[in-house]
């Protein structure tokens, strides 16, 4: 399995809504992602499989020195290989050669061992108001 990772990678809207559904566990949306990602991200990184959309992680960031890990997904079937700490990876290097001296996680806890240990993100003190 070859993968390539991509920062601000071309996107797809019909792919990425595809592997959202897949990997959030909800309906394939209709989310115009090129623009979202154009208009609000510092970048995003893509992982492809030879044409194919694999993986994708998202990084808002504030306009200064905090950038923002989100949507994180893998496709199911690339899961446990590595994918998702290789796309992190690129999103922090992505971060860093921007001029982005933190990167900011939040997750639910079945992910603790993943941004953790895998990607090396440490614990920090947050706040957080459901809306």
């Amino acid at each position: 399995m070859t993968i390539t990772y991509v920062w601000r990678g071309d996107i797809d809207n019909w792919a990425l809504n595809e592997l959202h559904a897949e990997g959030f566990g909800c309906p394939v949306g209709q989310t115009d992602w090129r623009a979202r990602l154009h208009r609000h991200s510092l970048g995003w990184v893509c992982a492809r499989e030879d044409d194919r959309l694999v993986g994708f992680v998202n990084v808002a960031w504030d306009g200064g020195v905090h950038a923002f890990v989100l949507d994180t997904v893998v496709a199911h079937r690339n899961r446990s290989h590595g994918v998702g700490a290789a796309l992190v990876r690129a999103a922090a290097d992505g971060s860093r050669a921007a001029g982005c001296e933190w990167l900011h996680v939040d997750f639910e806890d079945h992910l603790r061992s993943f941004y953790f240990d895998a990607c090396g993100f440490r614990e920090t003190a947050a706040g957080l108001i459901a809306l």
